[in-house]
């Protein structure tokens, strides 16, 4: 009677789950047209309605509501993948069910968990970061060939029990370059001053190490090299944000985090960008960080 029960309570919980295939399929190779350097947005059904967009540089991905139910916990922070290629991979990678594996383009191995990702935000009150659910209401405005853009909302969440807000947000990943552009509207049920908290997560790998950050309070950005991943490598990531909201630096036990003062209902702007030192483009954290100083961002909205 006991397995009985058993199998009726897992066969409920498979019925309540989107099935996602399991089966593992090689990546199937680009063709001459595909191979093609563009950026490109893609919104993956197949898989819960993940979000990816890339270019000839970096590809991100963030996750949608359909993912919470299905494999919490879920995060509305930003995914990176490691890309090689200067064409379009992640949706033909996704679709193989084995994207976790180098197949010669790249991999997915960053692993967001609850953190916030590459530039995922929430609201900074009282020494605590407070986030969104995943993504609701994508509306892709363009794909290729020069840009990724986007814009996708975040339905109203709690911050403490004094206010509660929403946010609409823009992405723009142009070709040639490791960072989107990120114009963010944060409504709220008051007027008061907010602290936004924009995040790269701290990533722990083996023996808890968490890469290498650097800020710079002047220029309002934060550099982060991360550890090595066995043959895997080390993803790269920073933040910029407009030095004259810049607010200070913090961190949590998932996060390094930058800091800026917004007012409720105006939109601002942040870059966040990513790399991948199998990529071709930076091997080492000086060629890196080197990159990220080098950047001369437009903050108007």
């Amino acid at each position: 009677m006991e397995l009985v029960m058993r199998a009726a309570v897992f066969a409920l919980a498979a019925l309540a789950t989107p099935a996602l295939a399991q089966e593992h399929r090689p990546l199937r190779p680009a063709t001459a047209d595909e191979q093609r350097a563009r950026a490109a947005v893609v919104i993956a059904d197949y898989r819960y309605d993940d979000l990816l967009w890339e270019n000839d540089r970096i590809a991100f991905r963030i996750y949608a509501r359909a993912l919470e139910r299905a494999e919490p916990p879920s995060s509305s922070g930003i995914d990176a993948w490691g890309k090689r290629v200067r064409w379009p991979y992640m949706d033909r990678q996704l679709r193989t069910g084995d994207q976790h594996r180098d197949q010669g383009e790249g991999l997915d191995f960053y692993n967001v968990g609850t953190g916030r990702g590459v530039g995922g935000l929430g609201i900074w009150y009282d020494n605590k970061l407070w986030a969104s659910r995943n993504y609701v209401r994508p509306r892709i405005r363009r794909s290729g060939a020069d840009v990724a853009d986007f814009s996708v909302d975040y339905d109203p969440w709690p911050v403490d029990t004094v206010r509660t807000v929403r946010e609409t947000r823009r992405f723009t990943l142009p070709a040639g370059s490791n960072f989107t552009r990120m114009a963010s509207t944060i409504t709220a049920s008051d007027g008061g001053e907010l602290i936004v908290a924009i995040g790269i997560s701290k990533r722990p790998v083996h023996g808890g190490q968490t890469g290498e950050i650097a800020r710079d309070e002047t220029a309002a950005r934060m550099s982060w090299w991360g550890p090595a991943d066995g043959a895997k490598g080390r993803m790269a990531a920073a933040v910029i944000v407009d030095p004259a909201s810049f607010a200070g630096f913090a961190e949590d036990a998932d996060n390094h985090l930058i800091l800026i003062r917004v007012r409720p209902g105006r939109p601002f702007v942040y870059y966040s960008g990513a790399a991948w030192d199998r990529g071709g483009d930076f091997a080492t954290r000086d060629a890196w960080n080197s990159y990220v100083a080098a950047q001369r961002p437009d903050f108007g909205p």
